[in-house]
């Protein structure tokens, strides 16, 4: 059996890759390795179980809901939330364990399983690989510690959660969003319903789109992958701005009220401005990914604001945020982290920042991302290779120099080896879009000749 947690959990084709059984047998494995940990001592455990609306999310989390309760932990079963919301009420309600079924923003056969520890913070790697390894165990056939009688696990459902998530999201708010109109896309996912009522709470008036979840649509020719249709909306209704969300609502893109793109980035850059503002940006720095756009950093820059890199992915980002106490991280994809509002990529909490900036400042959201002005990026993956040998080959190295020197302080490489195939991907940034092409191209090549 190969490692089943990734980056983000445990992901693959529900009811194929990720069963019942394995739902069942990891909640258990869970629920033992944190009891062994300290974290259940002197009290009866909760935890906290959400869902996004995919059709398996119901088989799935009655699995995770009996698994949990037969380990002994009693479960608040909060139904179909965004996952910062399960983060959120993980933390609010002092549990001890939160679970979210989702496959974020991949299509609707997958589904995955997303642990969180108390506080919602992600589970630390050493955790995820002890729960990995007590999951393999017994699955074998050792058997479990099973309390019995008053010991079992009971089982409500924490219909509360909703208004709770949504009454933090206004509380948190700097302002007010009255005036603006927002077209909203809900992926048909897991925010249909809570971000149209935190958005109409805020004060914006809102016209939604993708918000009209079946179990089978999620993600579907619409959301945060797929904006045509926001775009659409947005310059059809004459509106201020769009905001799109994926499947569990944990990232956020938007669209100007032209129907342009508003990347991560560039809402990293407003809100980094808005926050350094109000003094809610400390040590006026903004954590990102290497896979940032060139543009964002010398913005950022520009504007007197210091920009950390990490690796790809936001759980990097996050543990950069908490170690060094930054306030503000994300990525080019639309998952940015406001750590003192959340402790996870939040999409409803994100756009409803970005609408309030909009509302405050009395400026469209063009001319706020104007600060930043994104350079082309080539992006390139290079299969059958040996990702292996990235770092140490001096034929490869020899190549990319040549191409720094090319670009040199207007554009960027940067070579990285997939964590799951064997391919690299070859990312170049130039002044130029047809230079990037050219350079990205020449590079590919040098991978294949070297790694090949």
């Amino acid at each position: 059996m190969g490692r089943l947690f990734g980056t983000d959990g445990v992901r693959g084709v529900a009811n194929a890759d990720l069963t019942a059984e394995m739902a069942l047998g990891l909640s258990v494995a869970a629920a033992h390795v944190l009891a062994e940990a300290g974290t259940f001592e002197g009290h009866r455990p909760t935890a906290v179980v959400g869902r996004d609306p995919r059709a398996s999310g119901e088989f799935l989390e009655a699995a995770v809901v009996a698994g949990l309760a037969s380990a002994g932990v009693d479960v608040l079963r909060v139904g179909v939330l965004p996952t910062p919301a399960v983060a959120y009420l993980t933390g609010a309600l002092g549990a001890d364990l939160g679970v979210m079924l989702s496959a974020s923003h991949n299509a609707m056969p997958d589904n995955g399983i997303k642990f969180f520890a108390r506080g919602g913070h992600k589970l630390a790697d050493e955790l995820e690989d002890r729960i990995e390894s007590v999951y393999a165990e017994h699955r074998t056939g050792a058997p479990w510690d099973r309390p019995t009688g008053a010991g079992v696990g009971r089982v409500r459902d924490y219909a509360e959660g909703f208004d709770r998530y949504v009454a933090h999201l206004i509380g948190v708010l700097p302002n007010r969003l009255d005036g603006l109109k927002i077209v909203l896309d809900e992926a048909h996912g897991a925010a249909a319903r809570v971000s149209p009522e935190a958005f109409a709470r805020a004060g914006a008036e809102i016209v939604t789109i993708g918000a009209e979840p079946d179990g089978l649509n999620i993600n579907d020719g619409c959301g945060s992958t797929h904006l045509g249709q926001l775009k659409a909306a947005v310059v059809e209704h004459g509106a201020d701005l769009g905001i799109a969300h994926d499947g569990d609502a944990d990232r956020c893109l938007a669209v100007d009220h032209t129907g342009a793109e508003v990347d991560g980035d560039q809402i990293l850059a407003v809100l980094a401005l808005a926050m350094r503002e109000r003094s809610a940006l400390r040590h006026d720095t903004v954590v990102a990914t290497v896979m940032s756009n060139l543009g964002f950093k010398l913005a950022m820059e520009r504007e007197g604001i210091q920009v950390v890199q990490t690796g790809v992915g936001d759980r990097y980002v996050l543990e950069e945020m908490k170690d060094k106490g930054f306030a503000l991280g994300g990525e080019q994809s639309g998952h940015v982290i406001i750590l003192d509002h959340a402790t996870t990529g939040d999409g409803t909490l994100t756009g409803l920042m970005l609408a309030a900036r909009v509302a405050q400042s009395g400026r469209t959201l063009q001319d706020l991302t104007s600060v930043m002005e994104r350079l082309p990026q080539v992006l390139i993956n290079v299969s059958d290779v040996d990702r292996a040998r990235v770092a140490t080959s001096a034929e490869l190295a020899t190549a990319v120099a040549e191409a720094e020197r090319e670009l040199g302080s207007t554009g960027r490489v940067l070579l990285r080896p997939s964590g799951t195939e064997p391919l690299v991907r070859v990312m170049v940034e130039a002044a130029d879009i047809e230079q990037a092409r050219s350079v990205a191209g020449r590079l590919a090549d040098s991978v294949k000749s070297a790694l090949g």
